[in-house]
């Protein structure tokens, strides 16, 4: 399971329309239109570099407006990570609230120098990233509905997606995982983007494996999000 580690509880509610709710700080609408799959390049292996980037206490920022919602485009997401860039292409249509939310988040800050914290290398292909404080337990101070999600089939998260990890129904935050080889998941995370540049980075860190030798856990090749642009 793709989870986000919380007890987070809601609070107040900002917007119906938007399904955005604020959070105390301690830290399915599915459609028919299948995700996009990336089709396969030559993978080329990274250079990793080091990083300085370490857990920390995740960056206030307040969730967008409904002004801003209702102008919001489709938007293209570069992640300048110490490994390379991967860069996501989002489905704003199928998902508003969630590239809305990635898009603040972004421009903001939020995911600067955090640590991808979570790789899974058996059955669930998969790296989690979003989480500033590295503990599976991070993420921004509000909430945001569950959205697209695909249907129960084998291979439904195909290599290249991305989708939100949660902690239950409509907990979306910061914490999003890039799938680099087909899985079946439970049709419970909002798929929000396809990954058009950068596999090759993501099966780079996953062909080192996990620090512990295991099948999930912390990837033993660091990979940090140095910053991220938006266009």
């Amino acid at each position: 399971m793709i989870r986000r580690k919380s007890s987070i509880t809601m609070i107040a509610v900002i917007s119906s329309s938007l399904a955005f709710s604020l959070l105390a700080f301690s830290p399915a609408n599915a459609a028919t239109k299948p995700v996009r799959p990336l089709k396969a390049k030559a993978a080329v292996a990274p250079q990793c570099q080091g990083t300085t980037s370490v857990g920390h206490r995740p960056k206030m920022v307040a969730p967008p407006s409904t002004a801003a919602l209702k102008v919001f485009k489709a938007r293209i997401f570069t992640l300048k990570t110490n490994c390379g860039e991967i860069v996501i292409t989002a489905d704003q249509p199928l998902a508003p609230l969630t590239t809305a939310a990635m898009y603040t988040l972004s421009t903001n800050g939020f995911f600067d120098h955090t640590l991808c914290h979570r790789l899974t290398t058996s059955q669930i292909f998969v790296l989690q990233c979003g989480d500033p404080t590295a503990t599976g337990r991070g993420g921004p101070a509000f909430s945001y509905s569950t959205e697209y999600v695909p249907a129960q089939a084998k291979n439904n998260y195909p290599a290249g997606s991305v989708a939100m990890a949660n902690s239950g129904p409509d907990s979306n935050g910061s914490q999003f995982f890039l799938v680099y080889e087909d899985t079946t998941l439970s049709p419970s995370y909002t798929l929000w983007g396809h990954i058009t540049k950068g596999l090759d980075v993501i099966k780079y860190v996953a062909a080192a494996g996990v620090v512990d030798g295991g099948g999930d856990g912390t990837p033993k090749q660091t990979i940090a999000i140095e910053s991220v642009s938006v266009r």
